[in-house]
């Protein structure tokens, strides 16, 4: 299953496109603050400070490239459609899943580029993600991370 509408178009949660905007303007912020700081360099001759210039130009250079890329993943980027079908696990879904032992996990079903396990978002292109999608309420869920197996059970789907 394509993760996007095409293959320009990349599709984020509204907490991952509030993410991307937050790094972008934190980016502004970092770059505008350098900016800043080059100017005072500019001011001085000495010896030492040509070798501080040369640093913060490189410092500045790799911001403005994370800028510009940042800058082109949100001009391409959608919200997630809010009304799809609940019936099958998609990209956007919100999972709930049981383990062996009754244990309860959420996972909230993202693209690579907003993953992050440890907060519940797991992207659709992991092992889990890709064994979730299509999969409906009650299905178990069968994937292996190396020499070890793992099984789940889908409980619900939102």
């Amino acid at each position: 299953m394509d993760t996007t509408l095409n293959s320009k178009t990349l599709l984020l949660s509204k907490r991952g496109m509030k993410e991307l905007k937050k790094s972008i303007a934190n980016l502004e912020h970092d770059l505008q603050r350098e900016r800043n700081n080059l100017r005072e360099l500019d001011r001085t001759t000495g010896h030492d400070e040509r070798f501080d210039r040369i640093e913060k130009l490189a410092l500045l250079e790799g911001i403005e490239a994370e800028l510009s890329d940042k800058k082109m993943i949100l001009s391409t980027a959608k919200l997630l459609p809010t009304k799809r079908a609940r019936l099958q696990v998609a990209i956007g879904s919100v999972v709930d899943l049981i383990d062996q032992q009754g244990r309860l996990f959420r996972y909230t079903i993202v693209d690579s580029l907003e993953a992050n396990p440890s907060d519940g978002r797991i992207s659709i292109a992991s092992p889990l993600g890709q064994s979730l999608l299509g999969k409906t309420a009650r299905d178990v869920i069968e994937w292996s991370t190396g020499l070890r197996a793992n099984r789940l059970q889908l409980v619900r789907i939102m």
